[in-house]
């Protein structure tokens, strides 16, 4: 992540240089302006977190009046501005603040005062660009939702029940069938849309960082905690939280999770005030909860308060009438992401569509169709890309197989690991798509199970 960015705006260089070395000292990113022109040029480069702005560019004037004739442009373009002010120059910072500075302090400050006020600013930007990302979010519609197959009509019929109450939802399905688009239609359909819907993978938060991520931390609360940060459940609040992939929850932090859920009572790591949340909780999972608990790896306690409604999303093989509408909203959709004109799939790339039986469910079918309009030279797609025959005869052994079930459970996480890899030709990104883990979730995974790569 980057560091926050700094802009001193003075034509003292030795101001600048004091600013500098106080302000890289502390972690930030710091650039120079020695006037208007300069800080007009640096925004344009690169619009600054925050300007420390001085008044008087020019050597012996003390009327502000370069400074305050730059503050409306910095402002309309949403850029926190701390004015720094001679002692006798009150009414000038008074004067900055009514046209929209957002803080002044007075020369010589006291460094402990600048770092704090520079801190809080730095908060209010991280908050505001969270808001920005979980309004953005919560506005996007569940386009990929399409429920024209029996089966999801009637996965429909229980969405509409369910969204509207507060009840927690446990969402089951394989790999790549939409759970993440499911969450985001329940969140949608609620008496909460309004407020933000927060996605976190269980899978790729590190033990060590469970508590900070969901509750929050206080500046100093562990070694790396420069600043505070506040916790997903924070980010959620009035809202939805939805935990993907919940069965990866470590079996020693489960309680912490459970703990919020009894009686929705939390606090932020460093602090002893204990907390409230108020948040519509919804899981999606596809392992085998049950399996999981009676290998002692998933409380039982925790299942309950989990799946208080359960929604199971049916692969994409079992909605076979959803698949030409599917293609076709994906094809018009990266039609617009790259900029080219939306192609028309042919029959004979229906058919084919058909006839496939797709392992990656909808995730697989989205991949193909992104590559299949990439390499669309026409205005119609008459090969979708499919793997071979001799691939599409050979039924993968997963967990839809007709085959006998003679796998413990990590042997099977084992051979879809392996499936995934030779599918994507030891591609780990591709392959922690296919199989709906983020790069982080699958590495670990290959760790666990001392997979070598070169071995296969």
């Amino acid at each position: 992540m980057s560091r926050f960015d700094i802009l001193l705006a003075d034509d003292d260089a030795d101001i600048r240089l004091a600013l500098e070395l106080l302000l890289q000292d502390a972690g930030f990113s710091t650039r120079n302006a020695a006037s208007p022109a300069a800080v007009q040029q640096a925004v344009a480069a690169k619009q600054p977190d925050l300007i420390l702005l001085d008044l008087n560019f020019s050597r012996d004037t003390t009327s502000g009046g370069e400074g305050l004739a730059l503050l409306p442009e910095l402002v309309r373009a949403q850029i926190p501005v701390m004015v720094l002010t001679a002692w006798g120059s009150i009414e000038l910072a008074v004067q900055a603040m009514h046209l929209g500075a957002w803080q002044f302090l007075t020369k010589p400050w006291d460094n402990q005062q600048l770092l704090a006020l520079v801190r809080q600013q730095q908060q209010l930007t991280q908050l505001t660009k969270q808001h920005r990302q979980l309004t953005a979010l919560q506005q996007t519609p569940a386009a990929d939702w399409i429920a024209q197959s029996r089966p999801m009509q009637q996965l429909e019929l229980l969405v509409q029940q369910v969204a509207a109450t507060n009840a927690n939802i446990l969402i089951l399905g394989e790999n790549g069938t939409g759970k993440s688009v499911l969450a985001r239609r329940i969140h949608q359909l609620s008496n909460r849309s309004q407020a933000p819907l927060v996605a976190v993978n269980m899978a790729a938060i590190p033990e060590t960082l469970f508590e900070a991520e969901l509750f929050g931390h206080q500046k100093g609360a562990f070694t790396d905690a420069r600043q505070a940060r506040i916790g997903r459940f924070a980010m959620a609040e009035g809202g939805s939280l939805f935990l993907d992939e919940i069965g990866c929850l470590p079996l020693v932090l489960q309680p912490k999770l459970l703990r919020v859920l009894e009686n929705g009572e939390y606090e932020v790591l460093g602090s002893s005030r204990t907390e409230l949340a108020d948040v519509r909780l919804i899981s999606a999972t596809n392992a085998d909860l049950t399996t999981l608990i009676q290998q002692g790896q998933f409380r039982q306690d925790l299942l309950y308060r989990l799946n208080t409604f359960v929604l199971e999303l049916p692969p994409l093989r079992q909605r076979p009438d959803d698949i030409a509408p599917l293609a076709q909203h994906f094809v018009q959709l990266f039609s617009r992401k790259y900029r080219k004109t939306a192609a028309r799939l042919t029959d004979q790339a229906r058919r084919q569509l058909q006839a496939y039986h797709w392992p990656g469910n909808v995730r697989e079918l989205s991949h193909l169709l992104e590559r299949a309009v990439l390499l669309c030279q026409h205005d119609r797609i008459d090969d979708v890309g499919l793997p071979s025959q001799a691939q599409l005869k050979q039924q993968p052994a997963g967990l839809h197989s007709d085959a006998p079930l003679d796998l413990n459970l990590q042997q099977m996480e084992q051979r879809l690991i392996m499936q995934a890899l030779q599918q994507s030709e030891q591609q780990l990104g591709r392959a922690a798509e296919l199989l709906g883990l983020s790069r982080h979730a699958l590495a670990r995974r290959l760790e666990k199970l001392q997979i070598n790569l070169e071995q296969i």
